[in-house]
């Protein structure tokens, strides 16, 4: 599967989302939703507005925006770590990593290998995890119902034509909701990492369901507190 070449994608979508599309976006996503967001499609600031635009850039925004439903794009149109899509996920993790390192008062006896810093074929295998962690975390508040997982399906077919990756994503779209089998995924402490940095992009951490759900994920990832915290202040020191 070509999972890097599509979660690339996803992720550098963010910053079209926030340049031209967030204001409006926001505004038919607080009225209702996904549903709100269709609605407005044929409007200046809908969803079908996204998806109008040239490129492979403005489809993956509009899956994105799918996916987020009724979070309204704001924390990942905010989220400066995505505009260099996975590469900076690997450099959240790895400078998480050494300051939490240094607070232990540990020097690191190895490099952390993330994901900017590894060869391709296990850049793919970290693709995968990070993009299992990105769905699930996007079912967290319960609004990715059978109609928007459809239509979530429709988006990331425009942008892979892949069979192989639209078995899995459909698999894992329509799978229930469940931690421990996302942090399966995680075969490496730094795939643990850039897996929990993904999930807090998309996490509403004020949301009761999306907090509880983060917290359990990072149990189930055997993530230890102090990195934890410092992957999550990484992130919020990102977004500013």
């Amino acid at each position: 599967m070509n999972t890097r070449g599509l979660l690339d994608q996803l992720l550098k979508s963010g910053q079209d989302l926030l340049q031209n599309k967030a204001g409006g976006i926001q505004n038919k996503a607080s009225s209702g939703g996904l549903g709100g967001l269709l609605k407005g499609s044929s409007g200046s600031g809908g969803l079908g507005s996204v998806l109008s635009g040239a490129g492979g850039g403005a489809l993956a925004a509009g899956a994105m925006g799918l996916l987020l439903g009724n979070k309204k794009v704001r924390k990942v149109g905010g989220k400066v770590a995505i505009y260099g899509g996975l590469a900076a996920l690997g450099v959240i993790a790895y400078k998480a990593y050494g300051n939490w390192q240094a607070q232990q008062g540990t020097a690191a006896t190895t490099e952390p290998q993330t994901i900017d810093r590894l060869p391709a074929a296990q850049v793919e295998q970290h693709s995968q995890a990070i993009l299992k962690a990105l769905v699930a975390a996007a079912k967290a508040d319960g609004h990715v119902d059978e109609r928007e997982r459809q239509l979530i399906e429709g988006e990331f077919s425009k942008l892979d034509n892949d069979q192989e990756l639209q078995h899995w994503l459909h698999a894992e779209l329509n799978k229930p909701l469940d931690p421990t089998d996302v942090a399966r995924a995680a075969s490496t402490p730094e795939m643990a990492a850039e897996m929990y940095i993904a999930s807090v992009m998309l996490v509403d951490e004020e949301n009761f369901m999306e907090k509880s759900y983060l917290d359990e994920l990072a149990r189930q990832l055997k993530l230890e507190p102090g990195l934890k915290a410092e992957l999550e202040k990484q992130v919020r020191q990102a977004s500013v």
